[in-house]
């Protein structure tokens, strides 16, 4: 394992006694300060629940067109559902991929004096040909948010917060899972599988099929590969926490590049957010620790909102300019016209 380019952490050490638990918050302090990223073991989940998420993933992207675009997201205000290939993009260059998107099971809301980000909440788009996908996904998405509350516990005390800090401050999580399939280019690598991006919001977990490589993370200004490590997440934090803390921890920049054809990949990112309606406080740094707060990055193309459900809905809205003009024409008029006021 010495030859990764990110570190590695193992979750169980928080149950081996306190002078072992303090040490993982040392490290996990530390990764996220310097990089950003790591590798994260010792998570409780089975490989019996891996592989029958794997499986499930295979099985619905082999399912015929038709049953896929029945439940396209096109059809979805919600922005829920499967996304052809070529049918989201970052930073406005189309991303070499095909998905699913996963949120919250929730009733639409319909107040027309509701938060625009409110448009974000409602019902999944289930295929009907695969029925099984709702129980694993459902599994999946239970282990996983335990994990992330343990991972923001240890945040919160590392960093001079008290341990609930994150919980009183989430209300109920927006969570959202995407079953992604990478096909193979046969065109000159690389190509963008995902372009190069920060996550939006506070963390995130990705499950990547095991000996599929492609991802890259960006350290000291050069793009390093970060391959899969068996029995591991890959584990990064989003804007709101860089927010959160002014600087002090990072959030990195990321993309994927595309398989060799006939080659494919499948992964499984699980995003962990507040309530859309919930703001993340700046966390009073202990003095050694805000002495190296770097402040928040600044891009006047993707200005980060305190509000998750800003940041939610600014990002959904570039990554799916069809849905986004579909059901949602009035926002992207409306934030047309304040750039250009802006600018002008």
């Amino acid at each position: 394992m010495t030859d990764l380019n990110l570190p590695i952490l193992d979750l169980s050490r928080l149950d081996a006694g306190p002078e072992a638990a303090a040490q993982f918050r040392d490290d996990l302090r530390a990764a996220t300060h310097d990089v950003g990223f790591f590798y994260l073991t010792g998570t409780g989940v089975s490989p019996e629940l891996e592989a029958r998420l794997h499986q499930a993933a295979r099985d619905f992207f082999a399912l015929p067109e038709a049953d896929k675009l029945a439940i396209e997201n096109v059809n979805s205000p919600h922005f829920r559902g499967y996304t052809r290939i070529g049918g989201e993009r970052t930073q406005g260059k189309v991303d070499w991929r095909e998905q699913i998107d996963i949120g919250p099971e929730r009733e639409a809301i319909t107040d027309a004096d509701a938060p625009d980000f409110a448009r974000l909440i409602g019902p999944n788009l289930w295929p009907s040909a695969q029925p099984e996908l709702r129980e694993v996904v459902s599994e999946w998405h239970d282990h996983l948010s335990g994990v992330a509350r343990r991972l923001l516990r240890a945040w919160a005390l590392s960093l001079g917060a008290p341990e609930n800090y994150f919980d009183e401050h989430f209300g109920e999580p927006s969570t959202l899972i995407k079953i992604v399939r990478y096909p193979g280019k046969e065109d000159p690598t690389p190509q963008q599988g995902v372009g190069a991006h920060k996550d939006s919001g506070v963390l995130t977990l990705l499950w990547v099929e095991p000996g599929k490589g492609g991802l890259q993370v960006e350290r000291h200004g050069e793009w390093v590969d970060a391959p899969p490590v068996p029995g591991a997440f890959v584990v990064n934090i989003g804007e709101l926490l860089e927010y959160a803390t002014q600087g002090y921890l990072t959030a990195t920049k990321h993309r994927v590049i595309s398989p060799r054809y006939p080659d494919d990949r499948i992964s499984v990112p699980f995003f962990f957010n507040p309530a859309l309606d919930k703001r993340l406080p700046l966390i009073e740094l202990p003095d050694e620790l805000a002495a190296q707060a770097r402040g928040v990055t600044q891009d006047p193309s993707n200005p980060i909102h305190a509000l998750y459900g800003e940041n939610a809905l600014k990002s959904r809205l570039r990554a799916h300019p069809d849905v986004a003009e579909i059901h949602h024409a009035d926002l992207v008029a409306a934030r047309a016209g304040a750039s250009a006021r802006l600018s002008g």
